[in-house]
């Protein structure tokens, strides 16, 4: 055994395909081709009583056996007694089926059976028994009761029929026996058929709905209509159902009432809840477009459109877009009284909390109010309201919406009334010092020509926003264009002091502009000194540099501003910033023709080069790596060894490219 296990397994020598290739199929096809052909019984015939009645005893003692071994399988009970019908066994069959009804009596198609054997064999009162007792132990079995009034039925004895309808009745069955027993009772051509057609025993809404289409098959258009009348009466809220409306209605029209099917449309339209009455909207509008005129049409669509928005604004009264909507239909298709009443639920709706984002959507309907009442109403008093009433709803003391002051103040204008534009204007710069408040009504004296009044409110702008310089800047270029220089100049000299400014790049270079403009060169190079003590910026040298440049015999002070510039940026270690100075550079020294100048800015050009840094997230956690270029300038000292190593390399790759 040692010996075996420390042996290898024995390889495979040669791995190659076999000549012979055996396949699933192949196999299957052989092992049908050698299986032995089943052995098949021999026929057995029948020649005299005696074999008979043996064959009979031997299949009899096999059935019994089966159902003495699984007694309750009625598989084997049926197949008894279908083996004793077929051999003419009357009796016995109808003992084998008793003896299974003893064994589960509730079981449907031993009934079935028992009941089929006597019918076909036209043993009528035995297959009546039969189901009569079917009918009494399983009354609910439905199948019963159809096949025992089929059975009537066929014999032609429709009292019976009726009688087993009756009883049937009586244990209160679905929708469909009652329908059978009113196609019965209309085949026999009975008025009893309205009489089972009451509905009082099954109150249902199809029910009811089935009895008046009956009588309306009759030609009793009266009676019709006043089964469906009844119908509503009796049900109560269960009537409140598009199918008997949309019934009521057809019938309407197919008796040519046109008025009275509209009439139920809208009376049903008021009653049922819009979410349950989709088929009744559409069967309305398919009614309007065959019957009805335009304005019947669009009423049933706005009528439609309007229950929506209702159903809506029931679980969200704050959902203005909604609002929008409503208000927007109601405009178009509504007298003023009723979009009156819109917007005034629609602004009776306050934002629950004094946020601002909650209001900005709320201050729109208020607007929209306000613009209805002017343009489309035609009344003023009433727009003029609107506005008051909003300006006095905004919380101020938290925030305010230009929008309302400046569309008050543009109602006023429209008006003619420039004493009211003026207090609304007014009022909004006292209560909410808004930036664009004061631009519209400076723009509006401009458009006067109130100067003074310009003046005035340009003060209080920049008194109220003295860290905007969009304010400083427009109160100096007013100004200048009135040719006060020395305004300007103090109001550019006064803002350029502010402490706090948000955007001081654009006041400045506004201010240098300015003095460029009135060819004051001694100030424009006062203002660019002074901004350099305050930053240190490239484009601030830059653009004092250029300005050199265009005064006649200042090159040479442009170049030491360049000089000047490179310097600090070198010192301050601002690599970008010094690359975009010595291109400016550069570019000054090609339009002044300077050999020798632009040589020596050549010689400060910088090599550009690759490098990688590590990324590191926030944690300080590594992150891989990332590419980017520095810039090695030729002044560098440190970095010329480097960068001697890097040209070699250059040189190198070249060379090699070259072989």
């Amino acid at each position: 055994m040692g010996d075996r296990r420390g042996q290898r397994a024995p390889q495979v020598k040669n791995k190659s395909a076999a000549e012979i290739q055996i396949t699933a199929e192949q196999i299957i096809r052989e092992a049908q081709e050698r299986q032995e052909e089943e052995i098949q019984p021999p026929k057995q015939k029948i020649t005299d009583k005696e074999e008979l009645d043996e064959y009979r005893l031997r299949k009899r003692k096999e059935f019994e056996d089966q159902i003495r071994r699984q007694r309750g399988l009625i598989t084997n009970w049926l197949k008894y007694a279908a083996w004793e019908d077929s051999q003419g066994e009357m009796e016995r069959a109808r003992n084998v089926y008793e003896r299974a009804l003893d064994v589960e009596y509730r079981n449907v198609t031993i009934w079935l059976k028992y009941a089929e054997m006597e019918m076909k064999h036209k043993n009528v009162n035995l297959a009546r028994n039969l189901w009569d007792r079917a009918v009494t132990l399983l009354p609910r079995v439905s199948q019963f009761w159809y096949k025992y009034i089929y059975m009537e039925d066929i014999l032609g004895n429709y009292a019976n029929a009726r009688q087993i309808f009756e009883r049937w009745m009586e244990w209160q069955p679905d929708e469909q026996a009652w329908n059978s027993y009113v196609k019965f009772e209309m085949r026999q051509r009975r008025g009893g058929a309205r009489a089972v057609g009451l509905p009082t025993s099954n109150p249902t809404v199809k029910t009811w709905v089935r009895w008046a289409r009956f009588e309306e098959k009759l030609g009793e258009v009266a009676r019709s209509r006043e089964v469906y009348e009844k119908a509503i009466d009796y049900l109560g809220d269960l009537a409140n159902d598009e199918l008997l409306f949309i019934a009521f209605a057809e019938f309407e029209e197919r008796a040519r009432e046109y008025d009275r099917a509209r009439a139920i449309y809208k009376y049903a339209l008021d009653h049922i809840p819009k979410a349950r009455a989709d088929d009744l909207y559409r069967m309305f509008i398919t009614f309007e477009k065959q019957h009805g005129q335009r304005s019947d049409i669009e009423d049933v669509i706005v009528g439609k459109r309007r229950f929506q928005y209702e159903e809506e604004l029931k679980t969200n009264t704050h959902n203005y877009d909604i609002w929008f909507d409503y208000v927007r239909l109601e405009e178009i298709n509504s007298p003023a009284e009723r979009v009156r009443d819109i917007y005034e639920r629609a602004i009776a709706n306050v934002p629950p909390a004094a946020d601002k984002r909650f209001w900005r959507r709320y201050i729109y309907l208020w607007i929209n109010y306000a613009l209805y009442e002017e343009l489309q109403a035609n009344d003023a008093g009433r727009a003029r309201e609107v506005y008051k009433q909003l300006l006095r709803i905004i919380p101020h003391q938290s925030f305010s919406f230009s929008k309302a002051w400046t569309m008050a103040a543009q109602f006023e204008i429209r008006q003619l009334d420039l004493a009211g534009a003026r207090s609304v204007l007014g009022h909004g710069i006292g209560m909410a010092p808004k930036e664009k408040v004061f631009k519209f009504y400076i723009q509006l004296e401009l458009q006067l020509g109130n100067v003074d009044r310009c003046r005035r409110l340009y003060e209080a702008y920049v008194e109220r926003h003295p860290d905007k310089c969009s304010a400083w800047t427009s109160y100096a270029e007013l100004e200048r264009q009135l040719g006060e220089v020395e305004r300007a100049r103090a109001i550019y000299d006064l803002a350029v002091e502010q402490p706090l400014l948000d955007m001081p790049e654009v006041l400045w270079k506004a201010y240098i502009d300015f003095e460029i403009e009135q060819e004051e060169a001694e100030r424009t190079e006062l203002l660019y000194r002074r901004l350099l003590e305050r930053t240190k910026h490239v484009k601030v040298w830059i653009s004092y540099a250029q300005f050199l440049a265009t005064i006649a015999g200042r090159a040479d002070d442009a170049r030491t501003t360049y000089e000047d510039a490179y310097k600090y940026l070198k010192n301050a270690g601002l690599k970008e910033e010094r690359v975009l100075l010595v291109q400016s550079w550069k570019q000054f020294e090609e339009q002044a023709a300077d050999e020798k100048g632009l040589a020596r800015v050549n010689a400060l050009l910088p090599k550009r080069i690759k490098k990688r840094r590590p990324i590191k997230t926030d944690d300080g956690t590594a992150a891989g790596w990332e590419e980017y270029y520095d810039y090695i300038f030729p002044d560098e000292q440190a970095a010329l060894p480097n960068l001697r190593i890097l040209q070699k390399a250059h040189q190198w790759k070249a060379a090699e490219s070259s072989s």
